[in-house]
């Protein structure tokens, strides 16, 4: 069983002090692991933001879990070694009804390029240059243009994302559920579509998907990189 409770009220992205009730009632769904580990029985991966092992109720959560004869292996995993097209660390934890924590052997993947999905000649364009737009954003074209050329990626928003663009060339950073990464192109931009987000997030090209960006959106950002699941559940089989 691959579980992926919800991870944003454990994220430091999130910026919220703990104590907020809607931190709790998001949190509380790790609870939904151990009951399903209690009917079920079965092998479990659960993927998390690293943070997951600092909540206040970890270490009853991993009671809980040992009290159902479980052991816990932590697994730190930036799932670009996996050869999903994107910097993205989370904690998987291998649940294993063994005598010891099981390790997995995860073999290390060539990096996939963020250009392997992103479509520079599609999408909706508009002018970098144009009433309105922030300051912010111009300094990053300007730094990106310096480091990269005329085509490249770069974070549109907020503090910490970086003040240049990155390299098609390498994997790009973390999706998030927000439109975060914009395309430039000469003198035009366009932020990331749905369908790159999911492409970056290793869901194959046929995916269903809603019929709205920002819900779409907010989905992938959300999501286990399928590819990632596969890599480490194929591992867990292996080691079992």
């Amino acid at each position: 069983m691959l579980a992926s409770p919800c991870c944003q009220d454990h994220s430091k992205a999130r910026g919220k002090k703990s104590g907020n009730a809607q931190h709790d009632a998001s949190r509380s769904t790790a609870w939904a692991v151990v009951s399903a580990a209690e009917y079920h029985k079965p092998e479990m991966v659960l993927e998390n933001v690293e943070e997951f092992t600092d909540w206040a109720l970890y270490p009853a959560w991993s009671q809980a879990m040992a009290a159902l004869g479980y052991m816990i292996a932590p697994h730190v995993v930036d799932c670009a070694d996996l050869g999903v097209p994107q910097h993205r660390v989370r904690l998987f934890l291998v649940c294993t009804r063994s005598k010891s924590p099981l390790m997995l052997e995860l073999q290390r993947r060539q990096h996939v390029p963020a250009a392997s999905f992103l479509q520079f000649d599609a999408g909706r364009w508009s002018a970098i240059e144009k009433p309105g737009r922030a300051q912010a954003t111009l300094d990053r074209v300007r730094n990106g243009r310096e480091r990269f050329g005329n085509q490249f990626i770069m974070p549109y928003y907020g503090k910490g994302s970086g003040l240049t663009g990155r390299d098609n060339n390498r994997p790009i950073d973390t999706i998030t559920t927000l439109d975060r990464w914009a395309l430039v192109r000469g003198n035009e931009m366009r932020m990331l579509s749905a369908n790159e987000a999911l492409a970056a997030m290793s869901f194959p090209a046929e995916t269903l998907r809603p019929d709205n960006h920002r819900l779409t959106m907010h989905m992938a950002g959300n999501a286990v990189p399928p590819l990632a699941g596969k890599r480490i559940i194929q591992a867990l089989m292996v080691a079992t």
